[in-house]
């Protein structure tokens, strides 16, 4: 079955969905590309770590429910009571708080490699929240850019995330909702992007290898439609409840409940 949405389903960026999302979705592409290239590349699945904390439920999407949700309150309504009635006079009981706890964010990013001299010769990233929010994440991701852009490796970046503050670039025309940069090393500082909004079909792209090379090209709506379908998200998705930060414009807003009307109503 697939998603109500023609282009990028928005419930996906739930914390419950985004990670194993990422991890499919880097997955397929990686097999989508795979076949076009010729015997003298390969693709390989590449993973980093950063370590954060659960203080803030937005930036650490992708950490399973578990984590997300371990803050809540556990204790009775017999204990509440008492609690309220202490703190009228003096406090009899300590109160029950949650300390943010170390956490490990890992993500998943793809290398195109020449056979033989594993030379990288194609970076493809699909950002996070992590990537795009002020702090650890955002600081090593911006350096590794940086030190992509200033070498001789081609750079993909893939955002689909409506959220936080986007990957600095000059000269975008027109606001879009998702972005697909694709930077050629000969080309710099100019790159190709590839914007769609909620409304609209991801876009296909082009994967760069070396000049003489036939590039590869990512049909992107099909890889997603793929991964929409093989994780079975049209049976695990509440299209019923709110979506997710951030808030959409009143007249994209309608858009959706007209688009999920059918599917709230089963």
């Amino acid at each position: 079955m697939p998603s109500p949405f023609p282009g990028m389903d928005l419930y996906l960026e739930y914390p419950a969905f985004w990670s194993s999302f990422h991890t499919r979705f880097m997955v397929a592409i990686a097999d989508a590309i795979e076949p076009q290239l010729g015997e003298q590349y390969y693709v390989e699945v590449e993973s980093r770590t950063y370590q954060s904390d659960d203080s803030d439920n937005e930036v650490l999407v992708g950490i399973p429910d578990g984590i997300v949700f371990a803050g809540k309150s556990e204790s009775s309504p017999s204990e509440e009571r008492s609690a309220d009635s202490a703190s009228v006079a003096t406090q009899l009981r300590p109160e029950k708080v949650s300390l943010p706890m170390p956490l490990e964010v890992k993500e998943h990013y793809l290398e195109v490699r020449e056979m033989g001299t594993d030379q990288v010769i194609t970076v493809i990233e699909l950002l996070s929240p992590v990537n795009k929010r002020n702090g650890e994440g955002r600081d090593a991701y911006e350096k590794k850019r940086r030190s992509i852009l200033g070498s001789a490796t081609h750079l993909v970046e893939l955002d689909l995330l409506r959220g936080a503050k986007p990957m600095p670039m000059r000269g975008q025309q027109t606001v879009s909702d998702y972005r697909i940069v694709v930077s050629r090393r000969s080309q710099r500082p100019t790159a190709d992007l590839y914007r769609c909004t909620i409304r609209e079909r991801l876009p296909s792209f082009p994967i760069p290898l070396k000049a003489i090379d036939t590039e590869p090209i990512v049909l992107l709506q099909e890889v997603f439609n793929q991964v929409y379908d093989r994780a079975r998200y049209a049976h695990r998705i509440d299209y019923r409840q709110p979506l997710p930060p951030p808030k959409l414009s009143p007249e994209d807003q309608q858009w959706v409940d007209d688009l999920l009307a059918p599917v709230r109503s089963q």
